[in-house]
């Protein structure tokens, strides 16, 4: 299976709609590949809180408008990053768009973790109540956001949903990238599956991006990683690792809690 990452870089000098339609050519430039994903709120960038609700849209809004032709284009399915989504009753979310290679939403998913304590998202947005999973050709999808990666039963969930690639958009802070890659890790060792965590670059609303983007393997190995600025993260690697892991070395079995 091959798997693009894209590491997108989000320039407060760059509009919105321009973001858009750049980075829908660069999902389009990965035909071939079978799983595209993206980083976490890259229209807005996850920190500027004051855009959230200026650039806020509806589940089918500009971004599903783009995101669906260009996974069509490429015939990929495109894990598109997520989204400030404008639910009917207004309530802002953290929301997840996944595309089918046909175009069509697969399944979204609104953040149940919300970052700022109390202020910023934890304090814009809603939370979001249900684990989403997808299931492709090759492999089972976990989906989770940024924050969601500090809180581990949100996994074990997901796992037990029939998760076998754990895919993680992020808008990660530079000061805090060690705890980026240790979850990372962390996260698909204990639960025996890929994972697959895109971040954003550059810096906006004045908070340096981690980037460094990683995929992980199921024995925790670093598959690939990327540096700080933007770029696009390649790699193939087999899915049917995860049930010999896990036949293997069947630490799973003997959850108890």
């Amino acid at each position: 299976m091959r798997a693009s990452l894209i590491q997108i870089a989000v320039d407060e000098d760059e509009s919105v709609e321009s973001r858009r339609r750049r980075v829908a050519s660069l999902v389009r430039d990965q035909a071939g590949a079978d799983l595209v994903v993206l980083p976490e709120l890259w229209t807005t960038g996850a920190f500027a809180f004051e855009e959230f609700g200026n650039e806020a849209e509806p589940l089918e809004g500009p971004t599903h408008e783009v995101m669906a032709k260009a996974a069509s284009d490429a015939g990929v399915w495109l894990h598109a990053g997520s989204v400030p989504e404008r639910a009917p009753d207004g309530t802002l979310y953290n929301t997840s768009l996944f595309f089918s290679p046909s175009g069509d939403l697969a399944a979204s998913y609104r953040k149940i973790h919300r970052f700022g304590f109390d202020k910023g998202e934890a304090v814009l947005m809603g939370r979001g109540e249900d684990l989403v999973t997808v299931r492709l050709p090759e492999t089972t999808v976990g989906v989770a956001t940024c924050y969601d990666l500090r809180f581990p039963e949100l996994f074990r969930g997901l796992v037990d949903a029939g998760a076998e690639t754990l895919v993680i958009p992020a808008g990660w802070p530079e000061r805090r990238r060690a705890h980026w890659t240790l979850l990372a890790r962390a996260r698909a060792v204990e639960n025996q599956a890929f994972v697959l965590a895109c971040g954003t670059a550059g810096t906006h609303a004045r908070v340096p991006q981690a980037g460094h983007s990683i995929v992980v393997d199921p024995w925790g190995e670093v598959l690939a990683e990327a540096g700080a600025d933007e770029e696009i993260l390649t790699v193939e690697f087999d899915p049917g690792k995860v049930s010999v892991t896990r036949e293997q070395f069947p630490a799973l079995k003997d959850r108890v809690l």
